[in-house]
């Protein structure tokens, strides 16, 4: 039977519907673990070898007792995995993932499986390059998207470095580090400033003021407020303001747009 064979209709045909909008974050869904579960057994993991890769993860010890598939160490697998922590459905699937890398065919199914699910529950989470990393909406993940491509382009491996960082930190389990996405994505602003200006030294906030064609006005009144955000609520430590997960996605995605526009800049 060829693959296409075994795609649903709304995957032969390409049929999908908008995504979700994106309610859950720290936690894992009994829906979303049945999924996983059932993701892994078609790409052919039996129940034995889940069954290791998940007590590795959780620390557990398998049951020496069960010896049979199915039903024993299935059912033992599916407790462990629908009792456990939230965050811990996560790092078992990155775990599964890991395995399957030997398989590529079978490591990309089982990871548009994953994604497909954190799509239609509506689960603020994706699995890129093995590892489950924060989603946005659809339209932040372009502009990110977008910038990294732009950064890698230009080479400007610094700036492009700072930019994932930001995504690494609102990635964090089973709690973001909000100021260090603030930091790293103005970071990764101020880099590609300091290329575009030739000002190697200033800060953003500097470089905005003393380059007065480096960005339409009052585009330029902007960046310069984020970036006095950035220094003076967002730095480690800083403690007088408790940031929240939406302002720092609107910080990161207005970094990565200016990035991409100055790259071009640059570039041209």
């Amino acid at each position: 039977m060829s693959d296409s064979q075994n795609e649903s209709f709304s995957k032969r045909f390409g049929y999908r519907g908008p995504s979700d909008e994106i309610t859950i974050r720290e936690d894992a869904p009994q829906g979303f673990r049945y999924a996983v579960l059932d993701a892994a057994l078609k790409c052919d993991l039996r129940p034995k070898t889940l069954r290791g890769i998940v007590c590795a993860v959780l620390r557990a010890r398998p049951d020496p007792y069960n010896w049979s598939e199915y039903p024993n160490i299935w059912d033992e697998v599916q407790g462990l995995v629908y009792e456990c922590d939230w965050f811990c459905v996560y790092d078992i699937v990155e775990a599964i993932h890991t395995f399957l890398s030997d398989a590529p065919a079978k490591a990309e199914v089982f990871a548009a499986a994953v994604n497909d699910c954190f799509h239609e529950m509506g689960i603020g989470w994706q699995l890129k390059d093995g590892m489950i990393q924060t989603r946005g909406d659809d339209a932040h993940e372009a502009v990110v998207a977008t910038a990294t491509t732009a950064l890698e382009e230009a080479a400007l491996p610094t700036a492009k470095s700072e930019l994932q960082e930001a995504i690494q930190d609102l990635s964090r389990r089973p709690e973001p580090d909000l100021s260090g996405a603030v930091h790293h994505a103005m970071a990764a602003l101020e880099c590609v400033a300091r290329e575009v200006s030739g000002d190697p030294k200033g800060t953003l906030g500097e470089i905005v003021k003393k380059h007065a064609d480096l960005l339409p006005r009052p585009l330029d009144e902007v960046v310069a407020k984020a970036w006095g955000f950035s220094s003076e609520v967002a730095r480690h430590g800083k403690e007088e303001r408790d940031l929240n997960r939406e302002e720092v996605q609107l910080i990161v995605g207005l970094a990565a747009v200016v990035s991409t526009y100055l790259t071009g800049k640059f570039s041209a």
